[in-house]
């Protein structure tokens, strides 16, 4: 290398140094972290916790974090959620999704893919904590089941139904912990069947079924439409119960890791923004149009308050049960959370007794992207959690998960269905 050039370098590499120094912070990381693609598509079921992919989306964020082309695209059922997601966006389908948080775990341990074809997905962030219902049809309001469904017991036959969403799912877990509470076996004394959330009311408005589990605002306009009412809201079983999650193909991710923390950056802000009290009118009026659900506000607004009209003469007025996107930790997809899901899906036989959930865990749960999405997101540290344990967990029946122990609380339960190896 001649002097001249050596000189050049030199110089060249000074000053850069000093741009560096000079630039505002971040400035040379951005280049770094910017979104390998522009476009991701997601999707959603019109229920109240899809509001942060949807806030996201209008409100620009998507954009804001260099993804402008991101689409939010409603899907049919939880079944057509898994469909398009084994598809993947390349082939007509969906990059990611919000998602009934065991779903990615069932469909990377191929439980609930076609020919057990496993579907590696992960986790990047929770989308909301509460929210769902335990709702009841009109013929049974006269024996007054509340969180306890034991007055249920005497009117449930083999042929009753009760409807959930999804075999294994957050709604078919709440409605059998529910059931099994108050000494009905789910299994034996009644049917559950799958019934996608937009198709609830409808169906108990036929007479089709006895009781069901959603999200809202499908318990709220049960209510409002007179053909039922709410025993309970799920966070009278489990306060600050985690519900949905943002989950992503596990191979879009490692193709764009830069664009999984530009999604869940921009969701986050998103989930910052619906749980402001004076954002949701807002958030309820934008989520209620004919392009996302098609719902009246007035069976959305609400519930979203913590205003919980039971629909049996029990009212409440700004619940602390109401759903939360961000507060409490509302959005961090906590480990211990995982494992109560997969131990619930061991008990009821979803999955195998030998279920290694401390590896599907690692696989699925990406909680290092979350921990730099709200980093980008510009959340301080004071609100990020310092571990990925909430610990241990007291059900309304006084059951206690340690996820210390799993095993203990499985033997504690009386009621179960074990699949086995």
């Amino acid at each position: 290398m001649n002097l001249t050039r050596r000189t050049a370098l030199t110089a060249t590499a000074a000053l850069l140094a000093a741009a560096r120094a000079a630039a505002p912070r971040g400035a040379f990381a951005q280049g770094a972290t910017t979104a390998e693609v522009r476009k991701a598509v997601l999707g959603y079921i019109a229920l109240t916790d899809a509001a942060p992919l949807i806030i996201a989306k209008e409100r620009g964020l998507f954009a804001k974090h260099g993804m402008p082309e991101v689409e939010v695209s409603k899907q049919a059922s939880w079944g057509a959620t898994r469909d398009n997601l084994v598809l993947g966006g390349e082939r007509g389908g969906i990059d990611g999704a919000h998602i009934l948080t065991p779903l990615p775990y069932l469909m990377t341990a191929g439980k609930v893919t076609q020919n057990n074809q496993p579907v590696p997905m992960v986790i990047t962030a929770r989308l909301n904590t509460n929210g769902q219902g335990l709702s009841v049809g009109e013929k049974h309001r006269a024996l007054k089941p509340t969180i306890d469904a034991g007055s249920l017991k005497r009117a449930m036959t083999q042929e009753s139904k009760v409807a959930m969403t999804f075999r294994g799912g957050t709604h078919d877990l709440w409605i059998r912990y529910w059931l099994a509470a108050g000494g009905i076996d789910p299994d034996r004394d009644v049917q559950t069947i799958v019934v996608p959330p937009p198709q609830m009311v409808a169906n108990m408005k036929v007479g089709t079924m006895d009781a069901f589990c959603v999200g809202e605002p499908w318990n709220d306009q049960l209510v409002n439409q007179k053909i039922g009412f709410t025993a309970a809201v799920t966070g009278e079983l489990w306060r600050d119960h985690p519900e949905k999650s943002l989950g992503l193909r596990a191979d879009w991710v490692e193709r764009h890791p830069n664009a999984a923390t530009a999604l869940t950056a921009a969701v986050i802000e998103a989930q910052r923004w619906c749980d402001e009290a004076a954002n949701k009118q807002e958030m309820c009026a934008i989520i209620g149009r004919r392009a996302w659900f098609n719902v009246p506000v007035a069976d959305i607004l609400n519930r979203s308050l913590g205003n919980i009209d039971y629909g049996d003469g029990r009212k409440v007025e700004a619940s602390p049960l109401l759903m939360k996107f961000w507060r409490d930790h509302a959005s961090y997809p906590f480990a211990s959370h995982e494992l109560w899901f997969l131990t619930e899906d061991i008990r009821w036989g979803v999955l195998p007794e030998s279920t290694d959930t401390k590896a599907l865990i690692a696989q699925v749960n990406r909680e290092a992207i979350w921990r730099a999405a709200a980093e980008r997101a510009g959340v301080p540290a004071s609100e990020m959690p310092t571990g990925t344990s909430r610990g241990r967990e007291t059900f309304f029946d006084g059951k206690v998960f340690d996820p210390e122990n799993p095993a203990a609380y499985l033997a504690s339960l009386s009621i179960k269905k074990l699949a086995g190896a």
